[in-house]
């Protein structure tokens, strides 16, 4: 698979219905079937695609490593962290509640680019799947910018945010 990552601002009714599936396969689906195309066929506000990005992200807003749990609230919880809603292998599902956006919008807003740099430059090159490089921060710096505008939107409209990503 490609291990593209898309961030949601999701109603509260898509919250509820993905909560209320308990199988995880079926929960994939709806997600797939209902909730993908019409949040990426809506206003792009509600959607963030991030591509690969999102692995150099989560590692400058953790710990450096690619872990649920590294790194301190809340900028861990932008990507990986959160309420796991899959756990089985080949796709994640991360929720983060109304609360947790607002706090995690803010952490955001207060990350500039030089901190953004000095942490990418911090991630361990031998635990990294590609080369740091002026390249791959570019890359990864101008994704992040769509992932903090969606947390701004969702946070002053009180959604919930999830992330998603194929593996």
């Amino acid at each position: 698979m490609a291990c593209l990552g898309v961030h949601f601002a999701l109603a509260e009714e898509d919250v509820t219905a993905l909560r209320d599936i308990e199988d995880e396969d079926e929960r994939l689906s709806y997600l797939q079937e209902n909730i993908e195309g019409r949040y990426l066929a809506e206003p792009v506000d509600y959607a963030a695609e991030s591509d690969k990005a999102w692995d150099a992200m989560h590692r400058v807003l953790a710990d450096g490593l690619l872990t649920w749990d590294g790194g301190n609230y809340p900028l861990n919880h932008a990507v990986l962290a959160g309420e796991l809603l899959y756990t089985s292998s080949g796709y994640i599902m991360s929720l983060k509640t109304p609360t947790q956006v607002v706090e995690i919008a803010a952490a955001l807003d207060l990350l500039s680019e030089t901190d953004f740099r000095a942490k990418y430059y911090s991630i361990p090159a031998n635990d990294y799947c590609d080369e740091l490089s002026e390249k791959d921060l570019a890359y990864t710096w101008h994704w992040f910018q769509n992932v903090r505008k969606l947390f701004r939107i969702a946070a002053n409209q009180n959604r919930h945010v999830l992330f998603t990503a194929d593996q």
